[in-house]
């Protein structure tokens, strides 16, 4: 796994809160050889030694590691190195590479490179061409140059095509890594395990059994600092055409014939292709959007989206979205799957409850008003964990049904800290593992299918705002479910917050 990490845009906040503190982590644990070195290219003139103090504030900062004296990091910022560069400047990259080529020598790195792009889309098309035009692109067999593209990939099915021709003009489809840093996160690739391994659930995860699904992302927080940005992007760009269609597919999906990287995406893409087409006439009853107004979180009262730093004071942007899904394979044919993400919202969380029909009672039972639907919830984040929802005796002489619920939690112990996800998806490059990044054909195929909404969109001056920070979202969003006589399962969070967690970690 000998290799030089490139990372373009590495002065900004993704490589000092993420990527450094990601390859610290790593080193500290020992799972990167010595054989590895980072070199961040930024456009702000600065020497390795402003740069590496930089780094290690920042590692201290944001690491996960809970290491006060951090025993590794002088090691590892001995790896760290600095280059200035102009993205826009075609001449300053062969200086790049003869800087790259020495450190190869140095470190016998073998000429394996991953380049990451820590950039905007805007500054893909001049790093490609550079680092081509230089001659940084390793055509021997014995060496690897892998590229790994942020999010947002495009910003509809047109501009994503561009950008995915701009990089198969130098790099090939294996080399090309479209990371999505929600599949790192420990309970994402518990998913399958949970479903492939246990018989008492891939039995049972049909239509025959299951009422319907939930996948939830929501955030208290609102757009912070990212206002430009999201002014372009919305929650359906930022969330739903990546995270949420991600979880869904994951979700959904048939039991590969192996968990490696070409069995999984063929299953995902089977889902994508079968979810069902929205008609523009069927949109609005089944999409809903949202902007939150000012509100109450945590006690503080927080501004309207529109008042926010960048945004325009007549936006449109969304900041939430609902909608309903159907799926049409014989698996899930009759079964809504309900997504959902939003800023500004009462709790932080993502989420999947998956909600099972109910079952044929005997006489006596199907009268209790306190019988509710067996529900298995996997807690992504902020808690890492898993819990199902059955029916009980209540104890006492009287027959009585109380709900009852059994869990695990593997992040509420003290002490213990899952590693952070871009831990996961830099090892995976650095493997070759592309199982857990986006192929071109799920891009292509989740543009198409949210193009299709905001086609439907075009025109129509959204209500907003129509929802207050600190509420679930815009009442149509509850309608959405409550016209197919369900519910969102906020009613979890009352009857299993987290101290409630903790309580049930302690005792499985």
């Amino acid at each position: 796994m000998s290799c030089l990490l490139v990372i373009f845009g590495g002065t900004g906040d993704l490589a000092h809160r993420k990527l450094y503190p990601a390859v610290y982590n790593l080193i500290a644990s020992s799972s990167l050889p010595d054989e590895f070195v980072v070199v961040s290219v930024g456009r702000r003139e600065k020497s390795n030694e402003i740069f590496r103090t930089e780094t290690e504030e920042n590692i201290k900062k944001f690491s996960r590691q809970n290491n006060e004296d951090f025993k590794s990091l002088n090691n590892a910022l001995s790896r760290f190195y600095y280059f200035n560069l102009d993205f826009i400047d075609q001449t300053g990259y062969f200086n790049l590479r003869q800087f790259l080529n020495e450190l190869d020598e140095v470190y016998s790195t073998s000429g394996n490179r991953i380049f990451y792009m820590a950039v905007s889309p805007e500054n893909f098309l001049p790093i490609v061409e550079g680092l081509h035009k230089a001659g940084m692109i390793a055509t021997r067999d014995e060496a690897y140059n892998r590229v790994v593209i942020e999010k947002p990939f495009g910003s509809d099915f047109h501009t994503s095509q561009k950008l995915n021709g701009i990089l198969r003009n130098v790099f090939g489809e294996k080399d090309i890594y479209r990371i999505d840093h929600y599949l790192g996160k420990e309970m994402i690739q518990n998913i399958m395990t949970i479903r492939f391994a246990n018989a008492i659930f891939e039995p049972l995860w049909n239509n025959k059994y299951i009422d319907h699904i939930q996948i939830t992302s929501s955030e208290t927080g609102g757009i912070e600092n990212r206002g430009s940005y999201y002014e372009k992007s919305g929650a359906m760009r930022d969330m739903v055409q990546n995270h949420m269609l991600q979880l869904l597919m994951l979700t959904a999906m048939d039991v590969p014939t192996k968990i490696d990287a070409q069995s999984v995406r063929d299953q995902k893409l089977k889902i994508l292709k079968a979810i069902r087409p929205l008609k523009k006439e069927s949109v609005e009853g089944l999409v809903v959007r949202g902007q939150y107004d000012e509100g109450i979180i945590s006690d503080k009262k927080v501004l309207a989206y529109r008042s926010e730093s960048g945004v325009n004071p007549d936006s449109n942007t969304e900041t939430f979205v609902a909608m309903r899904i159907d799926i049409d394979t014989e698996r899930w044919n009759g079964v809504p799957f309900y997504i959902r993400t939003g800023k500004r919202l009462p709790y932080k969380t993502s989420e999947i409850a998956v909600v099972f029909k109910n079952p044929l009672l005997p006489e006596g039972l199907e009268k209790d008003s306190m019988i509710k639907a067996n529900t298995l919830i996997i807690k992504v984040q902020p808690q890492e964990a898993m819990i199902i929802w059955l029916n009980g005796k209540k104890p006492g002489t009287i027959s009585e049904i109380t709900p009852i619920s059994m869990g695990f939690c593997q992040n509420c112990s003290v002490g213990e800290v899952s590693p952070d996800a871009y831990e996961r998806l830099l090892l995976d490059v650095l493997r070759g593992d592309s199982a857990l990044f986006a192929g071109w054909d799920e891009v292509e195929y989740s543009w198409k299918f949210i193009d299709n909404i905001f086609e439907s969109w075009h025109g129509e001056i959204p209500d907003f705002p129509n929802y207050a920070a600190g509420t679930w979202g815009p009442v149509a969003a509850e309608e959405l479910l409550t016209r197919d006589g369900r519910q969102w399962n906020e009613y979890i969070w009352r009857c299993f917050n987290y101290e409630v967690l903790r309580c049930v970690n302690a005792h499985t």
